[in-house]
């Protein structure tokens, strides 16, 4: 259509509502439609898998690495455990096998307790395989956090207070450990010794790295803290001395007493099973004392240990019956005054008072009178 010219153009356009427009530009649900959920189409599944490959492409380096590491981390501290396992495993077993004489003679052979070292040995070793497993494993763990970016930081902070307080609290738990531990170190003493360890004696029954049972002589049973033990007297390491203190009269003859007590000790060496006990051989080391009225000669010798006491009552057992056959008197105590003679049981009482005859002077003159006799 073709205007004149000068003339005024009106166009009309046709109106479009606004939500004609908005529907046609977005093809949004109708408000009938949104409460049914809306199902994932093949373009929505490619762009996840498109942003999962992405985010994996930008990160594997990363998480190789650390994977990579922690591997390591585990392999490096699985063969440090089992060398360090192998070698205080080998360390112990020679040790076991080790048996170092105490003074270099033929008695020391006899002195080293087979059984009691490799006792000693496998606590030893078990101890000692603890501590290196712990230190290891709790190395390898620390590491394998710090691979994976964690601030150790507090987390050692706390173990660092946890631990000084726990070391406050416990201290006598750990000095207990510790003793312990140097006791079996040391060998101080194993099952079946006899010990004095102060606050209580008797037979060791068990040793433990923080308390030691003991069996006293009378059958109870005493629990000893290793940490409370200042000094402890083992009866049964080495060898034990058996010591016979015999007491005769000054006028006995010391030649005649030394061969008496000679003899006994010659045939108690020879006899079973005293041969076996006695270590060495009984001497008679001489005279002990010299009194007015009596003498002591001493008696001794090394035995078996723990055998002391078993010893030293048979020698008196013997000693006495040779003297009582050689007519050598052992004198001591009460029986020193044998040979005094009694004395007369009368000597200490005083005279007889004039007083005890009633018809002495004094006893008439002291007596009342007679009623009706006064005037």
């Amino acid at each position: 259509m073709t205007a004149a010219p000068g003339a005024d153009v009106h166009l009309e356009v046709p109106a479009v509502s606004l939500s004609a427009v908005l529907s046609a530009d977005d093809p949004s649900p109708t408000p009938s439609e949104s409460g049914t959920p809306r199902v994932p189409t093949l373009q929505d599944a490619h762009e996840s898998a498109t942003n999962a490959a992405g985010w994996v492409e930008e990160n594997w380096s990363t998480w190789l690495a650390i994977g990579l590491r922690v591997l390591l981390i585990l392999v490096i501290a699985t063969v440090l455990r089992v060398v360090v396992r192998r070698a205080i495993t080998k360390l112990v077993d020679r040790m076991s096998r080790t048996g170092q004489a105490v003074d270099g003679s033929g008695l020391g052979g006899l002195l080293v307790n087979v059984e009691r070292r490799r006792q000693r040995s496998q606590a030893i070793g078990s101890v000692l395989r603890s501590v290196a497993s712990f230190l290891i494993l709790g190395t390898a763990a620390l590491m394998i956090l710090g691979t994976f970016q964690i601030n150790l930081a507090p987390l050692l902070a706390s173990a660092g207070v946890a631990g000084v307080a726990i070391g406050f609290g416990a201290r006598n738990l750990v000095t207990d450990f510790l003793s312990g531990v140097f006791m079996i170190l040391e060998d101080q003493y194993g099952v079946g010794d006899t010990v004095d360890a102060g606050v209580a004696s008797g037979e060791v029954i068990e040793v433990g790295l923080r308390v030691t049972k003991l069996r006293g002589d009378n059958g109870e049973i005493w629990y000893v803290r290793n940490g409370e033990v200042k000094r402890i007297g083992n009866l049964s390491q080495g060898w034990a001395t058996a010591n016979v203190d015999v007491t005769v009269r000054s006028d006995e003859d010391p030649e005649r007493v030394k061969a008496t007590l000679t003899e006994v000790a010659e045939k108690m060496t020879k006899e079973e099973p005293w041969n076996e006990l006695l270590w060495s051989a009984i001497e008679v080391l001489g005279l002990d004392s010299v009194l007015l009225d009596s003498m002591v000669v001493r008696v001794s010798a090394k035995t078996m240990p723990g055998k002391s006491l078993t010893v030293e009552r048979e020698l008196r057992w013997r000693i006495k019956r040779a003297f009582d056959a050689t007519g050598i008197r052992i004198v001591g105590g009460a029986t020193a005054l044998e040979d005094v003679e009694a004395a007369d049981p009368t000597a200490g009482m005083a005279a007889p008072s004039v007083y005890s005859s009633t018809v002495s002077p004094q006893s008439m003159a002291a007596s009342p009178l007679p009623p009706g006799t006064v005037k």
